[in-house]
């Protein structure tokens, strides 16, 4: 196979658009018969897990306070975009420069109280949750021109992660007023919940058992919403959380000579009780 010449790279005076179109060109150059088998090969379907992937690897680069690492992530998350633009443009359906045209025009139409396209708003400094509001009204009048939805959840993608969907399927039913007056309200469910669980355990009946547990996990979700708090954020926390105190309590044993598989039930807890009293910065040395 012939090889190519790659695009110059990127000159200090470039702009940001002649950096893009130098990705674009990359990326033409990798789908041409000539380029890459391997990026050839690939479809929309094929790139679905790629796209989460490196979502997820952003937002743990933006957790991680590492700016030079969520850098980096950007950068693998915009390839995905322009990857995914290129096959569609391969297949006549669409361009990357469309897909960019296509969010300009957007944020434009949603903010006209700042680029003056409607004069109830024009120079009014809206509030955050005005702003909100408005965009969700000019998003229901856009939706008017095209097919509209059968049911009030339609759209609401599958792919979420189930605590997000959740949590979005919760948001999208109290816009008609179904929803829990208070938080309070919604941990007095999630107690009804918990005590069904316990039911269905006591039953041993193992699809019931997890019908229950989904109902819980849905509750909480909804919690979470209730008191403004991401569930997937939340529990990306707690994960964490619960990750460096295990990690400190494997170094304590390894430090006494003991591995966790010889330690007691006993003294694994007496050690996570131990690593819990630590102060915060203690522990996270651990890491």
């Amino acid at each position: 196979m012939m090889k190519l010449t790659p695009p110059p790279l990127s000159k200090p005076d470039d702009t940001a658009g002649d950096r893009f179109e130098h990705l674009v060109e990359i990326m033409r150059t990798l789908r041409s018969p000539d380029g890459c088998a391997w990026d050839r090969q690939q479809t929309l379907e094929t790139l679905r897990p790629f796209v989460l992937e490196e979502a997820y690897e952003v937002v743990e680069a933006i957790d991680s306070g590492d700016p030079t690492a969520l850098c980096d992530e950007l950068g693998d998350l915009l390839l995905e975009a322009v990857f995914v633009a290129q096959i569609s443009a391969d297949l006549g359906d669409f361009t990357i420069a469309d897909a960019v045209d296509a969010i300009n025009a957007k944020l434009v139409r949603r903010h006209p109280h700042v680029f003056g396209t409607d004069q109830d708003v024009e120079g009014r400094d809206l509030s955050p949750t005005e702003v909100k509001a408005q965009w969700e009204e000019i998003k229901t009048q856009e939706r008017a021109g095209k097919p509209t939805r059968k049911t009030l959840l339609d759209g609401i993608p599958e792919s979420l992660p189930a605590l997000l969907r959740a949590s979005r399927i919760g948001a999208r039913t109290a816009n008609v007023g179904f929803d829990w007056k208070e938080a309070h309200d919604v941990v007095a469910k999630a107690d009804e919940e918990m005590a069904e669980l316990k039911e269905a355990m006591a039953t041993e009946d193992q699809a019931h058992v997890e019908e229950e547990l989904g109902d819980l996990l849905f509750t909480v979700a909804n919690l979470a919403r209730k008191l403004k708090i991401d569930p997937e954020s939340a529990l990306r926390a707690a994960n964490n959380k619960f990750t460096r105190r295990f990690r400190a309590v494997e170094q304590r044993l390894t430090a006494d000579g003991r591995s966790l598989h010889e330690a007691t039930s006993d003294e694994l807890e007496r050690e996570w009780q131990a690593v819990k009293q630590m102060p915060q910065a203690d522990r996270e040395t651990h890491d």
